[in-house]
């Protein structure tokens, strides 16, 4: 792993660019990054459905890299794109999906999407696997997807065709990161959140008023309010703390199956205290965590938004180390 890890440069920003909050708002706002995407749908077993978007080479046996969106993010975010056309340009092939009702269409449970929902991103492996006769997969998460793909690198039925992952501004302890952002510094991003998620418990609550109300959201201050009253209840959890506990990733670290790359920025204003520990008492050799002292929230850009991030360089180097050992 020598080459892949420890001889790759460690991000530095530019000139200005230093500070967390800035390089987590900038590219949201200023980065313009398209690539052509085709669209198709998932059926699920349980009636839902999700929708994916790919980027394909002209050889079917090329290598495949899932990508895994934010909370309240998509497809058509500037990392994802701008991941998509990195590793599309690299040769491999692309599948971005959309979590529940991210892709521009509601979902058609009450329930929809959080950090441990990894039965989604099994059936996209499976897609992969069964119509696509994916022959090597990679994984590579952002935020919430970071979670999920650290977590379902853990699990015991992996497809031996998936050869690892990374995974970026990974909220590796939910109940820290949630008291990360209730905190006044992060009061900006904390209203965005519950402003687009207002929409989306809106219109649910419309189609189903016998289990979902949005009567009084805006007594929602934070995500200990928001997951207590609805990412629990409709997802099988008996609320925030017990949410927290059973869909943190770092509870995985100990039991992954294939190499995993952790990029945790030390000036991340979403990630909590226990995002940066990965010196547990029994832990995988398969984990590695590299923690740049910049780099924000999915941030790690340089002035030169457009162009190729040191994000997207660092996994398309790692994810090209593993084929090549595979």
């Amino acid at each position: 792993m020598t080459q892949a890890l420890y001889d790759f440069p460690s991000y530095s920003p530019s000139f200005g660019l230093s500070n967390g909050h800035v390089q987590s708002i900038l590219p949201t706002l200023l980065r313009q990054v398209t690539v052509p995407f085709e669209r198709s749908r998932l059926e699920l077993a349980d009636g839902d459905f999700l929708l994916l978007d790919m980027l394909r080479q002209p050889a079917s046996s090329a290598p495949w890299v899932i990508l895994s969106h934010g909370l309240e993010g998509s497809s058509r975010r500037p990392y994802m794109q701008g991941m998509a056309r990195a590793f599309h340009a690299a040769g491999w092939q692309v599948l971005a999906w959309n979590f529940r009702g991210c892709g521009g269409e509601p979902n058609r449970l009450p329930r929809f999407y959080h950090s441990g929902a990894i039965d989604d991103l099994k059936a996209v492996m499976m897609e992969l696997l069964n119509h696509q006769q994916a022959e090597k997969i990679f994984l590579t998460g952002f935020s919430m997807g970071g979670n999920q793909t650290v977590l379902a690198l853990a699990e015991p039925d992996l497809p031996d065709e998936v050869i690892g992952g990374v995974g970026f501004s990974v909220p590796l302890d939910l109940a820290s990161c949630a008291g990360r952002l209730a905190q006044p510094a992060q009061r900006l991003y904390m209203q965005r959140f519950l402003r687009d998620l207002k929409v989306k418990i809106s219109a649910k609550a419309e189609r189903f008023p016998e289990q979902i109300s949005s009567a009084n959201f805006a007594d929602i201050k934070n995500f200990r309010d928001f997951d207590d009253r609805y990412t629990g209840p409709l997802h099988g959890f008996t609320g925030a703390q017990d949410y927290w506990a059973q869909c943190s990733s770092r509870n995985a670290l100990p039991d992954l199956r294939r190499p995993t790359l952790i990029i945790n920025a030390a000036d991340d204003p979403f990630l909590g205290r226990n995002c940066f520990d990965c010196h547990l008492g029994v832990r995988s050799s398969q984990l590695f965590m590299e923690i740049p002292t910049s780099g924000g929230h999915v941030g790690f850009v340089r002035w030169k938004l457009n162009s190729e991030l040191w994000s997207e360089k660092r996994a398309l180097v790692f994810a090209n180390y593993l084929l090549e050992r595979t």
